[in-house]
Order: C-alpha cells, then structure tokens, then sequence
C-alpha cells in the first residue's frame, strides 16, 4: 500500500492511498478520514459509496462528511466506483466503464477481468483497512449516492450483520426496471434477468430485507427521479413492513448541495446506530 496524500483535517487525519487489488486485477485507490481518536485505538467505520463518473474525490471534497465524522469519532471510507488503468475495459458512455462500476461481480467480457467491486468492496478494502489502520470492523455502516446509495442498499442486504446501519442519498432504488440499471446489469451480468436479483435493492427488501435502521433521503426536483424509482423502495418497504426513514426533501436536486445538506443527519444517523 502507498501513501498518496494525508491532510490534517477536524482534528484527525484525511488520507488517500492506493494499492494493487487482487480481486479488480489493477491498482485501486481509496480516501479514509480517521478522527483524532483513532490515535487512541480502534473506530467505527462508515463507508460512502459513490455515483456515475466519481472517483475516490468526489465525496472526500464534496460532502462535507468528516467534520460530522470528526464529532462523533467515526472514519470515513471513501472507495472508488470502479477499477482504472492501462488494460482495463472502457466504454464511451457516462454511465459504462470506468466510473460506472456498479458494485457487482462482472460475469461478461470484456468486464468480468477487472470488474469485481463487490468482491473488492465486500472481502478485500476491508481485509486491508482492518490490517493497515486503526479501525473497529466489528462496527460498521454505510451510506451512498445514487449509483452508490444502490451499491450501500444491495450490499448491506446481502451481508447481514456485516452493516448496523444503511443509508441513501438519491439511490438507484429499482435498476432491473430502468435506464440506470438494464443496461449496465446487462452488460456486466449478462441477459438472463434471476442474475440480477442481488442487485436491485427494491427486489431485495422484499426478498430479505434488512435488519436495522434504514435512512433514504431524495430531492422532489432531483431531475433523474424517473430513473432513482423510489417509488418502488418504498413499496417494497411497506410491503416487507421493514423498519426505515424514506424521505423527499422539497426542492433539492441530484447535486452534492443536496448530498452535503443532509449529511449531518445522515452521520449522526449512523453513530446512533454504531454507538449500540
């Protein structure tokens, strides 16, 4: 592992640090704030995936996350969306490729390589924050963006009591049934639509749900509503009759603005949960 940069930042320290990733095939790199207090021992952990086109940066810049972060004495991890470099397939689209990982295993060429952000996310960033730094995996949550809040939602469900608590800002809620979704889970998955199942958060609360606190916050004007359908989360959670928080919140787009208004409630929402 290589150190990129570290930031004094609230009191603790900003990192980005790369390494060669087993499961993506490339070298991968990675933000992780820790608090002042991870100098004492062991924190609790939240995960921020993010969406289309971002990189590790995006939300280490943007979301105003670690001085909420720094109050509670939680560290941020910050991953990238997919894996990059000399060899690894691209597509000429936004929303295919690179920046657009997914968060799944990628079955189909020219993907399946390199692909593999869940298992990177799943198996192997942890295996090497718990060995590298001073973090408390056996308290962990997880938060996303858009195609992020998808990846957060999909994940925790797949991995009971790995994640105390999940939350959502803007997330692709229903992917098997829009534009954000067919395309990619076609393309890194294959056709057959049962592959795809893991993969579509709606699909899952009705199949397992999740066991604890769920947060979902949208914009009423975030202009990429039709394509998020969080209708049908919401439909699953009341059809499941799952404990969660889902809200819109008047005015608000698909922008960071909207990310960062409401990343307060959404760390506090966590240390609640981790601090159980």
């Amino acid at each position: 592992m290589k150190t990129v940069s570290e930031n004094a930042c609230f009191g603790g320290v900003q990192g980005v640090y790369s390494h060669a990733s087993d499961a993506c095939g490339c070298d991968m790199t990675f933000g992780l704030f820790l608090p002042e207090e991870a100098k004492d021992g062991p924190v609790p952990v939240l995960w921020y995936l993010s969406g289309l086109t971002c990189t590790h940066e995006n939300a280490m810049v943007k979301a105003g996350a670690q001085g909420w972060a720094a109050r509670e004495g939680i560290a941020l991890v910050f991953p990238d969306t997919s894996p990059r470099g000399e060899g690894v397939a691209d597509d000429e689209a936004y929303d295919l490729g690179k920046g657009a990982g997914f968060y799944v295993n990628a079955t189909q060429a020219p993907w399946a390589p390199h692909y593999r952000m869940w298992d990177y996310l799943a198996e192997e960033l942890p295996r090497l924050l718990g060995r590298e730094f001073a973090v408390d995996l056996e308290r962990q949550a997880i938060t996303g963006h858009s195609m992020g809040g998808h990846g957060a939602l999909t994940l925790a469900m797949a991995l009971p009591g790995r994640f105390r608590s999940v939350s959502a800002f803007a997330p692709i809620c229903n992917p098997s049934k829009s534009d954000w979704g067919r395309k990619q889970l076609t393309a890194y998955l294959g056709a057959e639509e049962s592959k795809w199942a893991a993969h579509d958060a709606s699909n899952q609360m009705r199949a397992v749900g999740f066991d604890g606190p769920v947060l979902v916050d949208t914009g009423t004007k975030d202009q990429f509503i039709d394509l998020l359908k969080p209708e049908a989360l919401a439909l699953a959670v009341a059809e499941r009759r799952q404990r969660a928080e889902l809200r819109f919140q008047p005015g608000y787009d698909h922008s960071y603005f909207f990310v960062s208004s409401f990343m307060e409630d959404h760390v506090s929402f966590h240390a609640e949960a981790l601090e159980a």
